[in-house]
């Protein structure tokens, strides 16, 4: 094994919100065979991220029982309500022993295991800061932040603290470009039916 390949990338996947705009917890509709967030967790563990950090908040035992079989660490946020910030910086202090970490969104269902994989691989060839996926001109997760980052990370105030990390250390990051279509998530109903239509035609 090669100094690059043992180096030991976490993943945290975010799957904390309330989903208030979907009406019921969107994390657990189901998309090509299996829930959104079953999917998203099971990309992680295909691409190789270890451990795989699961923030939880928000039905956390009905979310937590749908992962039932997959290897995964569940953090249970307390202050999920307050915003996406909260979980964040909650999953980072979980995975804070790894050399680098890839922020994940659960409600993302077409990001696959191989985008995944290519942003870690990319930071194990580059060592780069920050690996950023970049979809069309909207720069977005997965997202890998090397430990040098995790302070900030933990220390910036507020929601969007992420993005304001990535704005500041843009310049040495690591770009990977996917197709726009790519960077869909589900908020919606709407979402929902559209999303699930396209995975029905493959």
């Amino acid at each position: 094994m090669s100094t690059a390949d043992a180096v030991r990338i976490a993943g945290v996947v975010l799957a904390a919100g309330s989903s208030t705009r979907m009406g019921q917890n969107k994390l657990l509709l189901e998309l090509g065979g299996e829930s959104l967030v079953r999917r998203a967790v099971r990309a992680a563990l295909e691409a190789h991220l270890d451990p795989v950090v699961v923030v939880l908040g928000h039905e956390a035992t009905r979310v937590q029982d749908e992962l039932s079989g997959l290897s995964f660490l569940p953090i249970w946020n307390p202050r999920h309500a307050e915003g996406v910030a909260t979980s964040l910086k909650a999953g980072v202090t979980a995975a804070a022993d790894a050399q680098a970490l890839v922020v994940m969104l659960a409600d993302m269902p077409f990001v696959t295991s191989a985008m995944i994989g290519s942003v870690a691989a990319r930071y194990r060839a580059s060592r780069a800061r920050l690996v950023v996926s970049r979809y069309g001109a909207v720069d977005a997760p997965p997202i890998c932040y090397d430990r040098s980052l995790f302070g900030e990370l933990l220390s910036e105030p507020g929601e969007g603290c992420a993005k304001r990390v990535v704005r500041r250390h843009i310049d040495v990051a690591a770009i990977v470009t996917w197709p726009e279509e790519a960077l869909r998530d589900v908020d919606v109903a709407a979402d929902y039916e559209i999303a699930r239509t396209e995975m029905a035609r493959g």
